[in-house]
């Protein structure tokens, strides 16, 4: 364990727990952590999770704009969910992206996990999205990637105290499940005529 790995895994913890509480100052925390986990898997030639941090970061910036301006008259964005149409669509472009990074980093670099690390790239960037317009189910997508990660880097890195953290992250992905539910029922109740799912295109 580096001083790097603790710094990184230290601002992601505190990053996911205010993303739970749909607290915005979630995004500026996320800002540090990608930098230095950008840095991380470098050295470990994670290269797609690598380049995912920088998109993680330009994600965070429209993020952090979205939670603050991206609803109705710029107002507080609010929890929506996804529809079937749009849940096929990420479907179709996560496994056609991971398939084609997969190949693209098997045969061009010395990536350590091509296909595995792209999968859980690609998926990752997806879910990171899907949190930036505050749909509710970032958070079973982030459930079955973390759940992956803790694997990978348990079994195959050795980077035991990420893997803890991803472990964490799991726990966090189920609370943020929980209490995005919760905001989402609670603002049905308040105003029902919003019960429909807005686009998240």
């Amino acid at each position: 364990m580096s001083s790097l790995e603790l710094c990184a895994v230290a601002f992601g913890l505190v990053s996911v727990y205010l993303s739970t509480r749909e607290n915005i100052w979630s995004w500026p925390t996320a800002i540090v952590n990608v930098a230095l986990y950008a840095l991380l898997f470098r050295r470990e030639k994670l290269y797609a999770d690598m380049g995912l941090q920088v998109v993680y970061l330009v994600l965070s910036f429209y993020g952090w704009y979205e939670w603050l301006y991206g609803g109705e008259h710029r107002t507080t964005l609010q929890v929506s969910r996804i529809t079937p149409r749009q849940t096929s669509v990420l479907l179709a472009i996560g496994t056609i992206c991971s398939l084609a990074l997969g190949t693209l980093l098997q045969r061009s670099t010395d990536a350590a996990l091509p296909y595995l690390d792209s999968t859980l790239a690609v998926f990752s960037l997806i879910a990171q999205w899907m949190m930036t317009r505050k749909v509710l189910e970032n958070w079973a997508v982030w459930i079955l990637v973390d759940i992956v990660y803790v694997g990978m880097f348990v079994f195959l890195k050795h980077l035991y105290f990420t893997a803890f953290q991803y472990a964490v992250f799991l726990v966090l992905a189920l609370m943020g499940h929980v209490q995005w539910h919760r905001s989402y029922r609670a603002r049905l109740v308040v105003a029902p005529q919003e019960g429909s799912a807005p686009a998240i295109a």
